[in-house]
Order: structure tokens, then sequence, then C-alpha cells
């Protein structure tokens, strides 16, 4: 059963498998727009490399995304922008369908596969 009161980043959590400080990462990026890892860092109070693996985890859901920049006189940066929040609801909404249409069709099959395990 579920119990408690549950918010739109607990969703987010459960359903794309996120944390905390990705859930305030992503809030940052939407907020103020794209930015660095440093930059990002230094507005969530922490090392640069935290801020670059919740990145990392945020674009394995597809809710970030990184543009290469190029620096004159050579060299290249990266900066990060979150996907757009109705597209997270659709894919939260999404992802959610399908765990229920698996379910649902688990459901069916209880009696038999029941007895399997």
């Amino acid at each position: 059963m579920i119990h408690g009161n549950f918010n739109c980043s607990d969703i987010a959590k459960c359903v794309l498998g996120l944390k905390n400080l990705d859930i305030e990462t992503y809030k940052l990026l939407v907020s103020h727009g794209q930015m660095t890892a440093e930059k990002l860092g230094e507005l969530l109070g922490r090392e640069r490399s935290t801020a670059y693996r919740s990145l990392q985890n945020l674009m394995s859901c597809q809710l970030v995304y990184r543009e290469t920049k190029t620096i004159e006189g050579g060299g290249y940066y990266y900066v990060y922008s979150a996907l757009d929040p109705c597209k997270l609801k659709e894919m939260i909404k999404g992802n959610i369908d399908t765990w229920y249409e698996k379910m649902n069709s688990m459901i069916e099959d209880i009696e038999s596969g029941i007895l399997e395990s």
C-alpha cells in the first residue's frame, strides 16, 4: 500500500530513479537556463565533480542534454540544459503507463505464475 504524502519530486525520483541532488540540479537548470558544471556546482554549494555526476545521471535519463561550446583561441567546454518540464511530465506518464501495463499483465497470469516461482 502507498502511505504518506508525496510531491512531484518524489514521483520523479521514484519513476526515474533519481536522487535529491539530481532533482535539485534539474530545477536549477530549468530556472537558470543553460550553464556549465562549474557554475552549477557553485549554485548547488557542491564540488564541480559532484555536479557533474548529477548531470551524468540526468543525461542518462534524457532529462538534461549538453552542448559543446568552442573557446576562441582553442579548446572547448560544455554547457548543460534541462528538458522542458512539459516533456518531463510526458516521460513520467509514459513510464507509469508502461509499468501499469506490465503489472496488469502479470496480475492476469498470477494463478499460474505464483506456482512457478
